[in-house]
């Protein structure tokens, strides 16, 4: 009768053995698993970042204007083209720095929407109704520079 209690006794233990070791392989395996995943992840946020600074352009131009409510009314315009990302006119200088992507917008796009919202650029001649809608202080000198270079 003692040695069946000694066999139950190995079973068990043979058992809480097994049961540690089955739980230790699931652990292994889930966080093998997580970290192929994560590592999946990874490589396409790469891929997708190198190809979206690949169809970034950036392009700098002249644009007429006068003061803090022209730099709002032509960088709205600029932003409102499909693709610009960003848009940044200086007063002084009389230039627009814009990126974006040149798969979704082109440089004559952006030129027609300034120009579109009354204001001079290198390449086209603001809308003369816009241009007469817009604020006093707006209304530029039409042979002013732009692009001044200092």
């Amino acid at each position: 009768m003692w040695r069946g209690k000694a066999n139950n006794r190995v079973v068990t233990i043979k058992f809480k053995t097994m049961k540690k070791v089955i739980l230790s392989m699931a652990i292994i395996a889930a966080v093998g698993m997580t970290s192929c995943k994560n590592e999946a992840k990874k490589e396409t946020k790469a891929t997708t970042e190198s190809l979206e600074e690949m169809a970034m352009s950036k392009a700098t131009f002249g644009v007429r204007g006068n003061c803090g409510m022209c730099k709002k009314t032509i960088e709205k315009a600029a932003k409102s083209v499909e693709g610009v990302s960003n848009a940044n006119w200086d007063v002084d200088k009389k230039k627009i720095d814009v990126s974006f992507d040149d798969t979704k917008a082109d440089i004559t796009a952006i030129h027609n929407a300034i120009a579109a919202s009354g204001y001079d650029t290198e390449k086209s001649t603001g809308n003369d109704v816009a241009y007469k809608e817009l604020p006093a202080c707006c209304k530029y000198d039409h042979t002013m520079e732009m692009s001044i270079e200092e």
